[in-house]
C-alpha cells in the first residue's frame, strides 16, 4: 500500500513522531501514541457478500474488521460502519438484518457502534472503521519474529475456497457451517493471551493467505520459516473443494505473489492452494518463543481457540523465504 501511494502521489508518506505504526510497513493497523501509556489503534475493512444469510454476512464483516485490532494486541472501542446498498434492488430491511448481525458481534466485543456512512451503489458492500487502544510498549507487530520462535495458528484455513463454493452452490453444508462458525469467532481471547505472555510478533491471516501474511512477517523481521504442512488445521471439505476448482481470484493472485519465495517441496497442489487461500476473518499467526510455547498454547486452547504449532522461525539464509515440508 505504501509503495502504491508513493507512485500515485509522488511524495513520501506523512511522518509524525507519535505515529508508531503507519502504512509504510505491512502491519494490520495503524498505531498513534496519545501518551506514554496509551495509543490508538485504527483500521478499516469492507467487502461484498460472501455468504447467503445477511445476518451472517454482518457477523463476519464485524469479526473481520475487529481482527486487525486484536492482531496488534489492542482492545477495540468504537466502530463506524460503511455501507453501500442498491436501494432500488434490495430492501432496506435486508440491510437492517446485516447491521443487526454485525451489532451482535460488536456487542460481544464490547465495541460501540457510534455512526457511519451509507451510499447508493450497484453492489452491496459493508464494513467498519474500528478504533481501539493499546499500550505503546505492548504492541504486537509483524517485525519482531526471532529465530527459534515457533509459529502458532489459531484458526483453521479454507474460508476462501469454501466461500467461493457457497457462491457457486457447490459447498457441502458441513463445510459452510464450519467456515461461517470460524469467520464469526473473535480473536479476542487469543490476542489477550498473546499480550499477557509478552508475545511481540504476530499478524492475522486474511486476504493474502497464510503464506502471504507469513511472508510479510518474515521480510519485516529479516528471518525465514519452515512450515510443517501436516500440522496446519484445515476446515472440513476445503481441500476437496480446492481440488474441484472452486478457487477465488484472490487466492490465485496470492499464489503468483508468493511462488518465488516459497519452496513447496512435494506438497500436493490442492494443499498449496489452501496455504495461499485468501481468508476472511482468519486466525492469529503468532511467533512464540520456545520457552513460552507450552503455556501460550495451553492458554489459547483454554480460551476456546485452536492453537496449532505449524512451524518455526529460522535464521535468514540464501534459501527460499518459506520452506513447506
Amino acid at each position: 500500500m505504501a509503495q502504491v501511494l508513493r507512485r500515485l502521489h509522488g511524495a513520501e508518506i506523512t511522518k509524525h513522531p507519535d505515529l508508531l505504526i503507519g502504512i509504510d510497513g505491512s502491519d494490520d493497523a495503524g498505531v498513534y501514541r496519545i501518551s506514554d501509556d496509551l495509543a490508538l489503534v485504527q483500521t478499516v475493512d469492507f467487502f461484498t457478500p460472501i455468504v447467503d444469510d445477511p445476518g451472517d454476512w454482518g457477523r463476519i464483516v464485524a469479526a473481520n474488521a475487529l481482527s486487525d485490532v486484536y492482531a496488534m494486541g489492542g482492545t477495540p472501542l468504537t466502530a463506524m460502519q460503511l455501507i453501500s446498498w442498491p436501494r432500488d434492488v434490495l430492501p432496506w430491511s435486508t440491510a437492517a438484518d446485516v447491521i443487526d448481525g454485525a451489532v451482535e458481534v460488536l456487542t460481544r466485543a464490547k465495541c460501540t457502534l457510534v455512526g457511519g456512512h451509507s451510499i447508493d451503489d450497484r453492489d452491496p458492500k459493508f464494513g467498519f472503521a474500528i478504533t481501539g487502544t493499546v499500550h505503546p510498549d505492548r504492541i504486537i507487530t509483524n517485525s519482531a519474529a526471532r529465530p527459534g520462535d515457533r509459529l502458532v495458528l489459531t484458526k483453521a484455513l479454507g474460508t476462501g475456497v469454501i466461500a467461493t463454493a457457497i457462491k457457486e452452490g457447490a459447498a457441502p453444508p458441513s463445510s459452510s457451517r464450519a467456515a461461517i462458525s470460524s469467520m464469526i469467532r473473535l480473536n479476542a481471547a487469543a490476542s489477550a493471551t498473546a499480550v499477557s505472555a509478552g508475545i511481540e510478533a504476530g499478524t492475522d491471516v486474511t486476504g493474502f493467505g497464510l503464506l502471504g501474511h507469513l511472508g510479510e512477517m518474515l521480510q519485516a523481521s529479516n528471518v525465514s520459516a519452515t512450515i510443517d504442512v501436516a500440522e496446519i488445521p484445515i476446515l472440513p471439505g476445503a481441500v476437496e473443494i480446492a481440488a474441484e476448482g472452486h478457487v477465488p481470484g484472490g487466492t490465485k493472485r496470492n499464489y503468483q505473489a508468493v511462488k518465488g519465495v516459497v519452496d513447496f517441496g512435494d506438497t500436493p497442489t490442492a494443499l498449496q492452494t489452501i496455504l495461499v487461500d485468501a481468508q476472511t476473518s482468519g486466525g492469529l499467526l503468532l511467533s512464540v518463543p520456545e520457552t513460552a510455547l507450552g503455556d501460550v498454547v495451553a492458554a489459547i486452547i483454554a480460551g476456546g481457540d485452536l492453537a496449532a504449532v505449524i512451524g518455526r522461525i529460522d535464521v535468514r539464509t540464501d534459501r527460499k523465504l518459506i520452506s513447506v515440508g
